[in-house]
């Protein structure tokens, strides 16, 4: 099985990024992240980006991506695939406990991964549980545990992206304790009983994440790479701090109070290079778009999606709100991506005239449209603004509902929204990203893009055998996303950082999650 690699320059570029100095570990003394918004659990069963990012530092995955993309060892030292591609075999590391000293046993992974997939219909339902069930062509049949150290997967039909979908942040793919859970069968509130590098001191919600060191930890073999390979913590604990306004994130950093501001503005680099700080970046994976509600009584009318596409140029609004770090692509395969070609950046063009025909034929008579945003993060909030006024010009009126970016969230998995500003976290692989927006809309109401031929290209993906057999089902599925228009593709944006000059191995990478391990401080 093949798992597609990103291109040679994004792989020279990660590499680049905020390379290690050459001087012995230091432990000790707090690593201060900012996160912009608090976590929404500790057990994922509400998740988003910032969520994945700390309790990926609590509870260890399966396996996880290397800054390559490939999948490496994490909890699984090493797995042996059956010659049918059915079955995936995992060996745990030996010598894993957990935070309270109970030993790690496979039977604790099979006992969450089944309380996951049992959660749906519930009022928080695992958010992967159509990764896995079938619905979207990979189906688990079977999870078993052997023995303590030994952890079995049985697949309904071989799938090339089974180990990408476990290495997925967004998916939370770790093991935990049973004793996080009560008899009740609910997970105790403040409880976090994991195995990985640090354990949660305090959650002062809204206000910081303070997880301390755990010297208990039994770090994977290799060298560290992305969020595989050896994990060892130096500093006594990571602080994820939350502030929500980047301008007063930025002042903390210059003054000593924040070590690491992630998701930096490309209009703020020249500005912080200026004021002398450390800026470090690397290709971005994340997805920024305008999502289209095709449920909508107006929005269903592809001809109206249609125009609403033709008004907006695009490719200017790429170029100026990343000040030319990131070019247009409404595509689901990144331009790091070794899929890429520029076929995958056809779209209907800027053409003011197009739309007025569209609208008419679409029957629009100025209704408004309600375009979701947020203030707390500033790109998402400043695209509206732009797209309003680019659609205001072609005489499609575009109202602003501002939001709480909780708010936001909740609608965005429920579907309740015509149209939002919105950004999707970093994923590793095309059919990742183009599984983020492609469903069933009825099964899960946050699938933007429900066409039954949509989502039948999309498996014919996913089964494709060889580089490019799989590349142009690719091309095909963007050619009927680009004929439909059920999301309006911006571009991807860079991951950009800026951090204390006392940091030493702190590093940034495609997938724009901070980690707080192999990561010291000057003295």
């Amino acid at each position: 099985m093949k798992i597609s690699l990103l291109s040679a320059a994004m792989l020279a570029a990660v590499a680049l990024a905020g390379s290690v100095d050459a001087q012995e570990p230091q432990k000790g003394g707090t690593l201060r992240i900012v996160l912009t918004a608090d976590i929404r659990s500790l057990d994922a069963s509400r998740n988003d980006s910032n969520t994945d990012t700390v309790l990926n530092h609590i509870y260890e995955p399966l396996v996880g991506f290397r800054t390559d993309m490939t999948v490496g060892p994490m909890l699984a030292e090493t797995w042996d695939v059956s010659q049918d591609a059915k079955t995936y075999t995992f060996h745990f590391k030996k010598g894993t406990t957990y935070h309270n000293g109970d030993k790690v046993r496979a039977a604790d992974f099979k006992w969450l991964w089944e309380r996951r997939m049992a959660s749906k219909g519930r009022d928080a339902p695992w958010l992967c549980i159509p990764t896995f069930d079938g619905s979207r062509g990979l189906k688990v049949d079977a999870v078993e545990a052997p023995d303590e150290d030994t952890l079995v997967f049985r697949l309904g039909a071989p799938n090339t992206l089974f180990l990408v979908r476990l290495a997925d942040p967004v998916c939370n793919i770790w093991i935990a304790s049973p004793k996080n859970v009560g008899s009740d069968g609910k997970w105790i509130d403040g409880s976090a009983i994991g195995s990985g590098p640090f354990k949660l001191k305090e959650w002062k919600k809204e206000q910081y994440i303070a997880l301390e060191r755990f010297d208990g930890y039994q770090p994977t073999k290799g060298e560290r790479n992305g969020q595989s390979g050896d994990r060892t913590v130096y500093v006594d604990e990571a602080r994820f701090t939350i502030v929500p306004d980047k301008t007063a994130a930025e002042t903390a950093l210059f003054a000593g109070q924040v070590d690491v501001v992630s998701t930096i503005q490309p209009s703020r680099v020249a500005d912080l290079k200026a004021k002398g700080a450390r800026i470090i970046s690397s290709p971005g994976l994340s997805l920024t778009a305008i999502l289209m509600q095709t449920q909508d009584p107006l929005l269903s009318n592809v001809k109206m999606r249609q125009a609403i596409a033709h008004a907006l140029d695009l490719d200017q609004i790429a170029k100026a709100q990343t000040v030319g770090m990131a070019e247009f692509n409404p595509s689901g395969v990144p331009e790091s991506s070794a899929y890429f070609d520029t076929s995958f950046l056809r779209w209907p063009e800027y053409d003011p005239a197009e739309t007025k025909k569209l609208l008419a034929e679409a029957g629009y008579k100025g209704q408004a449209i309600k375009l979701q945003t947020n203030n707390r993060y500033v790109g998402m909030y400043d695209n509206a603004i732009v797209i309003q006024a680019m659609l205001a010009a072609a005489g499609i009126n575009i109202e602003l509902e501002v939001l709480d970016w909780s708010a936001q969230l909740d609608n965005f998995f429920s579907g309740k929204f015509q149209m939002q500003s919105f950004g999707y976290a970093s994923r590793p692989d095309p059919l990742v990203i183009y599984g983020m927006f492609t469903g069933d809309k009825v099964k899960t109401p946050n699938y933007q893009w429900g066409d039954p031929k949509a989502l039948e290209l999309y498996l014919r993906a996913i089964d494709a055998e060889g580089f490019e057999q799989k590349k142009a089902v690719l091309k095909e599925l963007h050619g009927l996303m680009a004929e439909q228009v059920p999301i309006l593709g911006l571009y991807y944006f860079p991951v950009i950082e800026a951090i204390s000059d006392k940091l030493v191995g702190y590093e940034t990478w495609a997938l724009d999650k901070p980690r707080a391990w192999g990561v010291w401080k000057k003295s």
